[in-house]
């Protein structure tokens, strides 16, 4: 007993003194705010995810279930919806429209879906269209099995990459030993899809006998960020580690992340996960955070609005409640910087396409970020 004690805490204390090589650049509060941060859309408890039409209105998933419609400062509540598991951290996640939505029509959402033979639920992809305030045209593309219920890690982002793929992430459910080391089960995954659903014929385990073939890369614990790289196309995610050991990867084929096998956070009694924080043919992340800041949300800045974040990757903060700037040298984080700090949990950011930085803060609604003259 007493050896275990000691190697715990040799372990914590080498864990963080690891950590430290690699937060140096710790966060910082700026000294002068360029911007001031304007309710934009008021009373969502908990905009989970939300999308731009053309024509600037906005499309935002409530986690309880409501899809709601935001224009010319009206809200319209959208009607059948699919049934939505919502409990603990699931319910209605992400939205998403198709990159020719001009042309096509088609919304995707992710969500917590009841629909299978076990109790519970489990994260599906779903498209649909909008006609007259209601979802027509409804097709689930991809629903993961089996359901559970309990209320941990149901991830879930869209992105679509420039070859029009579309990417979701599921998280591992709360069953870290079972599922996200293994290509056969669900969660602990980012999987691609064609936008109809269709499985790409050259995704990493198309041959795998047994292998959920929609799966692109696994080992994940929780992606709650999925983004496209602007300039270089590549397919970014951020994920909750457990205590300490939040990440920021660049999605490979059929790369494994690791978890549980590596990580740089430890159980959130402090006992060691695991010994490792690297293994030979695991993806190492481009950035960690220790502690854990809980991210959700992401974006690149491409807009020449606000001064200087121009390349800044912009990341919320559930623990801590603020939004962080991480300016980038290439995919390296150089600087931190913690902005809104304690308006609420920051659950989703966005680059808008009049150009300004949208975030939806819990129990508040849509932020606007106003530059200052």
């Amino acid at each position: 007993m007493k050896n275990s004690i000691i190697f715990n805490l040799l372990f914590v204390v080498s864990l963080n003194f690891s950590c430290a090589q690699n937060t140096d650049n710790k966060v910082t509060t700026p000294k002068e705010s360029v911007f001031t941060a304007e309710l934009f859309v008021d009373e969502v408890q908990i905009p989970w995810g939300f999308t731009f039409f053309p024509d600037n209105s906005i499309l935002i998933t409530e986690k309880e279930g409501k899809l709601i419609h935001f224009n010319n400062g009206k809200k319209t509540i959208i009607g059948n919806l699919p049934e939505v598991y919502n409990r603990g951290q699931g319910g209605l996640l992400d939205v998403a429209l198709h990159p020719k939505y001009k042309e096509n029509g088609w919304i995707y959402l992710t969500y917590a879906s009841v629909e299978g033979e076990e109790k519970g639920g489990h994260t599906a992809l779903m498209r649909a269209k909008l006609k007259n305030n209601s979802l027509t045209e409804k097709q689930v593309l991809y629903k993961a099995a089996p359901n559970t219920t309990k209320g941990q890690h149901f991830g879930s982002r869209i992105a679509f990459d420039n070859d029009g793929y579309l990417y979701f992430s599921i998280g591992e459910r709360g069953d870290r030993e079972i599922n996200p080391q293994d290509i056969k089960r669900d969660g602990g995954k980012i999987y691609r899809l064609h936008d109809d659903g269709r499985i790409p014929k050259d995704n990493p385990f198309i041959s795998e006998k047994g292998a959920k073939t929609a799966i692109y890369s696994y080992g994940h614990r929780n992606p709650q960020g999925l983004i496209k790289h602007p300039d270089t196309g590549e397919i970014w995610d951020n994920e909750h580690g457990p205590r300490g050991g939040d990440e920021i990867n660049i999605i490979k084929k059929g790369a494994n992340y690791g978890w549980p096998l590596v990580t740089y956070g430890i159980n959130y009694g402090g006992t060691p996960i695991t010994d490792k924080t690297e293994m030979s043919g695991m993806e190492q992340p481009i950035h960690y955070w220790v502690p854990s800041i809980a991210p959700s949300g992401m974006e690149f800045v491409t807009s020449d609005k606000y001064k200087n974040w121009k390349g800044s990757l912009l990341v919320g903060s559930l623990a801590f409640q603020y939004l962080e700037r991480l300016v980038m040298d290439g995919n390296k984080v150089i600087a931190r910087e913690k902005l809104m700090d304690g308006l609420g949990r920051v659950r989703a950011v966005k680059q808008g396409p009049d150009g300004f930085i949208y975030v939806a803060v819990e129990g508040k609604g849509i932020y606007k970020l106003i530059p200052k003259k």
